[in-house]
């Protein structure tokens, strides 16, 4: 439980810690076995809109904002734990909406470009026009090893994403970003795989997921998460991308299968309502979901830990973490 507010929470890159960026300064703890690993107080940092870890590095950025900020929310400061101390600091032109590192770049979402900064150091890389962009959204391939090195993005058109190839850019050579029209819709969250080479879309309606191969443009699959509309928090691949996870504001966390789709569900439609339900039939359905921590409007992300293992955390006043293993979930569908 914590005191004062939570502005944000984001797990690192495998899942395995998350960072509470809140009023009363930021915290790091380890998700299992759940331990605290870090306190940075409003005294040290200020209070804190935005916090991002380097895996389990002693590097962590930060963006200020809150009712004790300290920083200005167009500046990303990255702390050294070892140090104790901030080390760089990067300074935009607009707020900063998001933040994501790789361990040689720095990546600053504001809300029409994307900048790319060297790490360590920061030298200016390069720019990347987007959409208009409010909530920040970005990702780019998680680690070194990643088989596609990749930064996405929402394109200039409602509903598409544009593609950067990353390792072009280190050979100094452009090319144009790669367009996938996604939606009809807005863009309203991106996910990537670990090993960059899917992405997982959905629009402002929060109905539909889609999956997209990085390398072909083509959709490899159509998720159903309800027919309602819903706001999505969050949406994350398992680490051998073989399932995914769906929290929302109607306060379930849907878990589809990848790999093994014919585990999903599918709506079974009479030949009377074909027509009327067309769009539904060619979906497929959470194969498992489950209420998440609270039943207020607490926001909750959630993600894949080892083992089949599922981590749902909500935020809100207080931190609730929830563990429950996926073949288990599958026995206890709503």
């Amino acid at each position: 439980q914590e005191e004062g507010c939570i502005n944000n929470l984001s797990f690192n890159q495998d899942h395995g810690c998350f960072s509470c960026a809140m009023d009363n300064g930021v915290k790091i703890y380890n998700v299992e076995p759940l331990r605290q690993l870090m306190h940075l107080d409003t005294a040290t940092v200020g209070s804190v809109a935005i916090c991002e870890m380097l895996y389990r590095t002693n590097i962590i950025a930060m963006v200020g904002g809150g009712r004790k900020q300290k920083y200005a929310e167009n500046t990303v400061l990255l702390w050294d734990n070892i140090k104790n101390m901030f080390v760089t600091e990067f300074v935009c032109s607009s707020p900063v909406l998001a933040v994501k590192m790789q361990r040689d770049r720095v990546f600053i979402a504001v809300r029409t470009e994307i900048h790319v900064f060297s790490f360590p150091g920061s030298e200016h890389i390069t720019s990347f026009p987007t959409g208009i962009n409010n909530k920040g959204l970005m990702q780019v391939s998680p680690f070194p090893s990643s088989e596609r090195q990749v930064l996405v993005f929402p394109g200039h058109y409602s509903g598409s994403i544009q593609i950067v190839d990353l390792q072009r850019m280190k050979s100094h050579t452009r090319a144009a970003p790669i367009i996938i029209n996604a939606h009809d819709s807005e863009i309203a969250y991106i996910s990537l795989n670990q090993d960059g080479t899917r992405i997982a879309t959905a629009s402002i309606k929060g109905t539909l997921i889609r999956i997209f191969d990085t390398f072909s443009k083509t959709k490899v699959i159509e998720l159903r998460r309800g027919s309602d509309n819903a706001a999505l928090y969050c949406i994350n691949f398992s680490l051998n991308s073989d399932y995914l996870c769906a929290s929302s504001d109607k306060g379930t966390i849907h878990i589809f299968a990848l790999k093994h789709s014919h585990l999903n569900k599918r709506l079974k439609i009479s030949p009377a309502l074909s027509l009327i339900q067309m769009g539904y039939g060619d979906s497929q359905w959470a194969l498992a979901t489950f209420k998440s921590i609270d039943e207020d409007d607490s926001k909750c992300i959630c993600a894949f830990g080892p083992n089949s293992s599922i981590y749902a955390i909500s935020e809100g006043e207080n931190i609730r973490v929830l563990y429950t293993k996926v073949f288990n979930a599958v026995k206890c569908i709503t």
